[in-house]
């Protein structure tokens, strides 16, 4: 049974800072590109960040420089961490696994984070 599991958000202050964690099972961890997406109400589901098999990492744009993502596959676990924070960046953060061989993804259940003072 294949289980992605998000924590560490949060409500933090604007300039604030958060660490999320997402934990996978049922799946060979290190073969998966291991992502970060966040959805705000009423907005599309966006890239925050991803990170390759061979540690590789992308991030989109409104948290470049700001955010950093890194995975441990000892532990089965890909880490999001959040600088900077502001308002903007309050949304449901998602933790996606995907592989290409088959092609197929999977998702965890989200973990909020809100910034506001």
């Amino acid at each position: 049974q294949v289980q992605l599991v998000e924590s560490g958000g949060g409500l933090v202050q604007p300039g604030g800072s958060l660490r999320l964690s997402c934990t996978g099972s049922g799946i060979l961890f290190r073969l998966y590109i291991m992502g970060w997406y966040r959805q705000a109400p009423g907005k599309q589901r966006e890239l925050v960040a991803r990170v390759g098999t061979g540690g590789i990492a992308d991030y989109g744009d409104s948290v470049k420089g700001r955010f950093t993502i890194s995975r441990d596959n000892g532990k089965n676990t890909v880490y999001l961490q959040l600088n900077s924070l502001n308002a903007e960046d309050t949304a449901v953060y998602y933790c996606n696994a995907l592989i290409t061989t088959p092609l197929r993804d999977f998702w965890g259940q989200g973990t909020p984070v809100t910034v506001s003072s």
